[in-house]
């Protein structure tokens, strides 16, 4: 099921939006090596707790039992997604590092009656999701990381153009593949992109590779969608695997991988990006 947001709802996502965007640029500030992936976990759950927000990673269930130990996912060079701030790691020069973050806002009775926010109630915390992400560089990174990193945040920016009323998801899907593959880069298939709003994911896929024209999941966007736009870009081979955790993806080749991503809404005219 796609559930279409009400305009006072995508306000509060927005507002969401921009406060997630800003804990996700407080840690891209500080990242450089020797930097613990605990200690920028600690930061992301102070901003979020003083905004009135909570966790949306933090705890989600990942299948068979599992759940995601920490607010931020915090992927390092080969790992596509999934990685954690538990056990610590120690950020090291030349590493690409995915910092990917989800909140829900606001869960705080105080901040929702400031922002007059309506109730979410698909939540007990009674608030709205954003999600996003942005690969960085920690020191000096090689050229061939810096030319992945540059490819991958134009095929997020090649996807958010298509979206507008009218254009299908493999609108986005072909902005995405083809400027990746013109590159010689995989397209990871076994995870897209996703809706986002009253739940951390919902229904549609958004895909980051073609899909049959006339598969159901090619679907028209409308005004009140809100979507995750996220595509996941490996150096090598599309091919992915599972980590002894049962939970961080990794590419398959060891190559490194990268990712980026938007919540953005679909609007009469065209599209706003809520986490910018």
């Amino acid at each position: 099921m796609i559930y279409y947001k009400k305009k006072e709802e995508v306000r509060i996502i927005r507002e969401g939006g921009k406060r997630l965007s800003f804990i996700l640029e407080s840690l891209i500030k500080e990242v450089k090596p020797g930097v613990e992936t605990v200690y920028l976990e600690n930061i992301a759950n102070k901003f979020i707790e003083s905004f009135g927000g909570a966790s949306a990673f933090k705890n989600y269930p990942m299948g068979g039992g599992i759940y995601f130990p920490s607010t931020v996912c915090i992927s390092i060079n080969n790992e596509v997604v999934h990685g954690a701030a538990y056990p610590n790691r120690i950020l090291k020069n030349g590493d690409i590092v995915d910092l990917d973050i989800g909140m829900e806002w606001p869960v705080d009775e105080k901040v929702r009656a400031e922002f007059k926010a309506p109730v979410n109630p698909h939540s007990k915390g009674g608030g709205f999701f954003t999600d996003m992400c942005a690969t960085v560089g920690v020191g000096k990174i090689s050229a061939d990381a810096k030319k992945l990193l540059k490819v991958t945040k134009e095929c997020l920016e090649l996807g958010l153009k298509q979206v507008k009323p009218g254009n299908k998801i493999n609108d986005i899907a072909r902005a995405i593949s083809e400027h990746a593959e013109n590159h010689g880069y995989g397209v990871v298939e076994d995870l897209v992109g996703h809706g986002v709003g009253y739940f951390a994911h919902e229904k549609p896929d958004v895909f980051n590779f073609m899909i049959r024209d006339n598969s159901p999941e090619n679907i028209t966007l409308k005004p009140g969608m809100v979507i995750a736009i996220e595509p996941m870009i490996n150096e090598g081979d599309y091919e992915i695997k599972v980590a002894k955790n049962d939970y961080t993806i990794l590419t398959a080749d060891g190559s490194l991988s990268a990712h980026f991503e938007h919540t953005v809404a679909v609007t009469d005219d065209g599209c706003e990006v809520l986490t910018r």
